[in-house]
């Protein structure tokens, strides 16, 4: 298979890869569970960075974009260097492929609001969230009023209770997110019923159990962000797209190397599993001049490996006709899984075996969240070896350290992926980061060639 990675060129230099920023994705869901937007958490460039940093620009800038960054009569400050290098770093093809289309959600500090450089963040694409330490005085409401204007929109990021800053920028807020774990549950239903009576949008952050997720979506949130859709409490409430004992059955025999005959005995016996082979076959990537039409030549123009994948994957779909790159819990075990194949191909003396038992280790990292019950007795039914288990159940070995690291990731704990990367050589955290949101971009594509995944809907 061939390796998709995103190494963004820059003027910059290898030797000074710690002044380009790097990024992170955590989904947002609407209240049908679905993908609605990612928050892109971002590890800014560090100081000092030096005035020819500015003339780095990997993004093409029209004449209006470079008079924005422009800073008549003085030099900018490294404040606004950082900025300018988010801001670039935000505009690059990588981060826009990893969103798959969604809105983004960003921190922005008072020197990127007042700073024109942010004029080169497509309004349509980017959520822009202020913190609530924001200082704010007349420059800075101006400034929304000027920004609003060119149709940006506002978040007001981290609210746990009304403030003056709080009544200050809420005229200005398309959204509000309102932090869950620290907010008073006391003072929740009138704020929300506050908000909501004045036309706010509100999100729920920091979900991570499916009793928080039905809490805020009683109060009326529209947006929720967490993993609570990841973990074993929200399987109750989960359909999945094929019965999962023919599921089970249909990889546990893959993983024999079963002949054509026994496969096509099995699929029979699936209509459902027929069915979305047969999608899959005719992709534009498989269905090389001609359409496939009987399930044999289905089986052969997919080959076992991809079957193999696509089933491991269908394992997380969700049963409702939903388009792959809106399904949260698929598209956390692709990406996940896509991580780790990508990441193992960095180390040394790994092999095709070596990337297979990766993607493996990340697509089964929380299998538990359909089937619940045990993990172990679930990573046991599908007969993974010794070395998968031990990384999933224990973050043993190399698998296990890669796995704890697009964890730290999916979190944006970038001191976390700093630590791993020591034990991870030559892997650094600002390829952990590029090889996250390359992952990313091939698990959101719906319609890609035999390499990616295909739409997955009944």
């Amino acid at each position: 298979m061939t390796t998709i990675a995103i190494e963004t060129q820059s003027r910059i230099g290898a030797s000074d890869a710690s002044l380009a920023a790097s990024f992170a994705r955590q989904p947002i869901l609407n209240r049908d569970g679905m993908l609605c937007g990612y928050e892109i958490k971002v590890r800014a460039p560090e100081l000092p960075l030096t005035p020819s940093d500015e003339a780095d620009d990997a993004v093409p800038q029209t004449h209006a974009e470079a008079d924005a960054d422009a800073s008549p009569g003085r030099a900018p400050t490294p404040a606004q260097r950082v900025a300018r290098a988010i801001v670039r770093g935000l505009a690059q093809g990588d981060v826009r492929g990893a969103v798959t289309g969604h809105p983004a959600y960003v921190d922005v500090s008072r020197d990127l609001l007042l700073d024109d450089a942010i004029l080169r963040l497509p309004a349509e694409r980017f959520m822009l969230e202020i913190p609530p330490s924001l200082e704010v005085d007349d420059a800075l409401i101006a400034r929304l009023v000027y920004l609003h204007g060119r149709r940006y929109r506002f978040v007001l990021d981290d609210v746990t209770q009304p403030t003056e800053t709080f009544a200050k920028l809420l005229p200005y807020a398309e959204v509000v997110k309102i932090d869950i774990t620290r907010a008073s549950r006391a003072l929740l239903p009138k704020l929300a019923s506050v908000l909501k009576s004045a036309g706010k949008l509100l999100l729920a952050s920091n979900l991570d159990t499916q009793a928080d997720f039905e809490m805020a979506h009683g109060l009326g949130f529209d947006r929720f962000q967490g993993y609570y859709f990841a973990r074993p409490q929200s399987s109750a409430t989960r359909r999945v797209s094929a019965p999962r004992h023919a599921l089970l059955n249909l990889l546990q025999l893959l993983a024999g190397d079963p002949t054509v005959a026994q496969l096509e005995a099995e699929l029979k016996l699936n209509p459902v599993l027929v069915m979305h082979l047969m999608k899959l076959a005719n992709s534009s990537g498989l269905a090389i001049g001609h359409k496939v039409t009987t399930l044999r030549d289905a089986i052969n123009a997919t080959g076992t490996d991809r079957i193999a994948r696509w089933t491991q994957l269908l394992l997380y779909a969700d049963g409702r006709k939903v388009a792959l790159e809106d399904d949260p819990l698929l598209q956390l075990a692709a990406t996940r899984a896509r991580f780790m194949e990508l990441a193992i191909e960095r180390m040394p003396e790994a092999g095709r075996d070596e990337a297979d038992a990766a993607f493996l280790t990340g697509v089964f990292s929380f299998v538990d969240a359909v089937f619940g019950g045990s993990l172990e007795k679930t990573l046991n039914i599908l007969t993974l070896s010794r070395p998968i288990q031990a990384a999933i159940l224990h973050r043993e070995g190399t698998l296990g350290l890669l796995l704890s690291a697009v964890e730290a990731l999916e979190r944006g704990a970038w001191d976390r992926i700093g630590e791993l990367c020591g034990r991870l050589q030559p892997l650094t955290p600002e390829q952990v980061a590029r090889l996250g949101l390359a992952a990313a971009a091939w698990a959101g594509v719906a319609d890609r060639s035999a390499e990616g995944l295909e739409r997955i809907e009944d």
